[in-house]
């Protein structure tokens, strides 16, 4: 059985491309994001246990700019979307900067969905 998740994911509203910076091609647009992890949709699967050099073109982050992160990450999961052209891949960060952990935050602070009208 899974582990339970340390740290809720925070879906993003914004249209954010991840790269396999490697082989410079596109994986998806990033869905959610944790400084353990994130999660794509992406049009071609992914085989679990795949570790990827994620390059994240993050957008405007207010004080920090506009940056792009790489972080280095293992496919821990790949599932058929609802839509069944697209795929839902999850991918755990093998290991995060300081520099990476502040980008991430400032991110998810900025862009991520705000529900609390929908209670």
């Amino acid at each position: 059985m899974l582990k339970e998740r340390q740290e809720d994911r925070k879906k993003l509203s914004t249209f954010t491309p991840v790269y396999d910076a490697r082989q410079d091609t596109l994986l998806g647009y990033l869905a959610d994001l944790t400084l353990q992890g994130a999660k794509l949709v992406g049009e071609s699967p992914m085989e679990v246990g795949q570790h990827v050099l994620l390059a994240i073109a993050c957008p405007e982050t207010g004080e920090l700019g506009a940056l792009r992160l790489r972080v280095p990450a293992r496919a821990a999961w790949c599932r058929q979307d609802e839509t069944p052209q697209y795929f839902n891949i999850g991918f755990e960060f093998q290991e995060t900067s300081q520099e990476n952990k502040k980008v991430i935050e400032a991110v998810v602070e900025r862009y991520q969905l705000r529900c609390a009208l929908h209670r």
